[in-house]
């Protein structure tokens, strides 16, 4: 198993080297690190470019969650937590601007160096850098967290830990860490680890926490109240530490945060129309349309906003199992792409508006380009030639129908990929030469209602092939412990993709993860020439050849067949409170979780 996963016992150096000789002339001390190019904020900012530095604090915000919680500890394997956790409670040495493909400015530390080469990190801690119980942030406290997350926390941060190769003080307020692969974004994803305080800990399991403590983190909210799986409750701290720091200047205002648990979306989404929550994040564009027309709505009391962005579509679909028979042969693949009527299903749940996703980096500068791959594109998938599925080099794209419920053109042409995969219709059904019939699931969260019409719809065009496919939904629990031990066919998956995409890749699509449980790696893609071309995106030095090796991995996986993609999310929409505001000035990443609710606020009607 690889050590991105279960981390091999090394020796790190600990504790206090106060002389690590001369830093590097070329290592000079910085308020920031951008993962290309310089930083677009000087170091005298007074804030982020879109936040309302006025803003004014005050007010409470409820919002929904579908299914429930069994731990507050967003940091261990074990469990499912309320996700929003992470980015309320907690922070890291850096923060993130979100109008910068991958740029970090310093939050609990208050500057970094690097050398050219970023085979090493040093931060410097701010000396007013304290807890949620006011005790001060030390840096034996942010080695702890390093080790700990590294060796005992989620599996997200254990591939981080096996790239160090020592952690060291190197003062009172600084450490170094030095790594033992030649990766540039390293530097960037130490800065973004959480730091978290190892006093608590003493004498406890710290991956069996559960709902007896939430760690206790440096963010701007605190756990006040939950109950198991109903709701959780966080309260603005209001000696929070960070409060002046440009960084967070105009973010973090409402007072209090709530997150109530619903048993499905419908639920969920009626609790918002009766005046219960206070923002409801709408996906499908024709019930925007369509199915806001209640009361509230026409009173002027909910205001309903809509924010672009300008981020890779991601992928969002059904991803098929491929370590499970028949899903690891490209035709059956291929075959189930064909027979998904995208246009029909598209225009029956959606109204037809919202836009195909096309590959994983689609709707940005990275997506791979039509055609034949051409010139570093090329050359980096050619040591590969021989592994690589029809379409990666000569180019592929997604089947299309002609939008009639029908699909006859692409469902003869799937009828063929499954005779030359040995499947044939025999009374009706599809049954391979040993006689067995095709017969699939898909493993879906109850009350995924939008995916369930999709499935529905998708089974019936199936039935024509002969292949039976139902829907399989279960309760949030289950969902996940099947996820975790591959226990599917087919699984709804999301994944964001960011204008920088780095080390979550493996997590994502690495041969790593393919027996693993936990994995990010649901298709279970076994591939090398997967893990080479992140390799190369790691260790680009220049936009042109990390842009390369970017397009050479969305082609082998958008020809890869491993997942049936629906359509892309193209803006965010967000039905909330009129009372709630944003500013007018977005980023370029548009809503995700980070903008709504950090930058917005309360201010009553006049």
């Amino acid at each position: 198993m690889s050590s991105d996963y279960f981390p091999a016992v090394r020796a790190l150096t600990f504790g206090i080297a106060l002389s690590l000789g001369a830093v590097s002339a070329s290592a000079e001390s910085s308020h920031a690190i951008a993962m290309y190019g310089k930083p677009a904020l000087d170091p005298g900012f007074s804030a982020l470019p879109y936040v309302n530095q006025d803003a004014p604090k005050g007010g409470r915000l409820v919002v929904g969650n579908t299914g429930g919680f069994d731990t507050l500890n967003p940091f261990a394997q074990k469990g499912t937590p309320p996700w929003q956790l992470r980015s309320w409670a907690y922070e890291s040495l850096m923060g993130r601007s979100w109008d910068e493909p991958f740029t970090l400015y310093g939050l609990l530390a208050e500057s970094v160096v690097v050398p050219d080469d970023r085979s090493w990190v040093e931060f410097t801690l701010r000396p007013e850098a304290r807890f949620s119980d006011g005790s001060p942030v030390t840096v034996e406290d942010v080695i702890w967290s390093y080790q700990t997350l590294g060796t005992e926390g989620h599996l997200r941060y254990r591939g981080f830990w096996s790239k160090v190769n020592t952690i060291e003080q190197t003062g009172p307020r600084s450490l170094r860490l030095s790594f033992n692969v030649a990766d540039r974004e390293l530097a960037l994803i130490a800065g973004l680890r959480p730091i978290l305080k190892k006093a608590q800990w003493q004498g406890k399991d710290f991956a069996a926490s559960g709902l007896s403590e939430a760690p206790i983190g440096t963010g701007a909210y605190v756990v006040s109240d939950f109950e198991a799986g109903r709701h959780v409750t966080l309260t603005r701290n209001p000696d929070y530490w960070g409060r002046d720091l440009p960084l967070r200047r105009g973010t973090r205002n409402f007072d209090e945060l709530r997150i109530d648990f619903f048993g499905d979306e419908t639920v969920l989404f009626e609790a918002f129309k009766a005046g219960e929550l206070s923002a409801y994040r709408e996906f499908n564009p024709d019930k925007w349309a369509n199915a806001y027309d209640f009361p509230a709505v026409t009173r002027g009391d909910i205001t309903k906003s809509e924010i672009p962005h300008h981020r890779p579509s991601g992928m969002t679909g059904l991803a098929m199992n491929t370590r499970r028979e028949p899903l690891d042969d490209w035709r059956v693949r291929e075959a189930l792409l064909l027979a998904f009527n995208f246009e029909y299903i598209n225009g029956t749940v959606t109204g037809g508006v919202q836009p195909r996703i096309t590959s994983y980096f689609s709707n940005s500068d990275l997506g791979l380009r039509p055609g034949p791959a051409t010139g570093q594109v090329r050359q980096l998938l050619a040591p590969f030639a021989d592994q690589l599925l029809p379409g990666t080099l000569e180019g592929y794209e997604l089947p299309q129908s002609d939008g009639t419920s029908r699909n006859r053109k692409n469902l003869r042409r799937a009828v063929k990929l499954l005779a030359e995969a040995g499947w044939e219709v025999r009374e009706g059904v599809l049954k391979n030469q040993d006689g067995e019939p095709l017969v699939l699931s898909v493993l879906l969260r109850q009350g995924d209602a939008e995916m369930k019409t999709v499935v529905e719809i998708y089974a019936r065009a199936l039935e024509r092939l002969g292949i039976t496919l139902s829907p399989e939904l279960v309760d949030n629990a289950q969902y996940v412990a099947r996820q975790s031990e591959f226990d599917f066919d087919l699984t709804r998956l999301r994944r964001d993709l960011s204008l920088s995409p780095g080390n979550e890749q493996r997590l994502y699509w690495g041969r790593a993860g393919v027996d693993q449980p936990g994995s990010r790696n649901l298709m279970g893609i076994d591939s090398p020439a997967v893990d080479a071309m992140i390799d190369h995106m790691l260790s680009a030095e220049t936009t042109e050849a990390f842009t390369a090796a970017v397009r050479a991995l969305d082609r082998i996986l958008t020809a890869g067949r491993y997942v049936i993609p629906i359509w892309q999310y193209d803006k965010g929409r967000i039905a909330h409170l009129s009372e709630l505001h944003h500013p007018e000035t977005l980023p370029i990443y548009g809503d995700r979780t980070e903008f709504f609710p950090d930058v917005w606020w309360y201010q009553p009607n006049k």
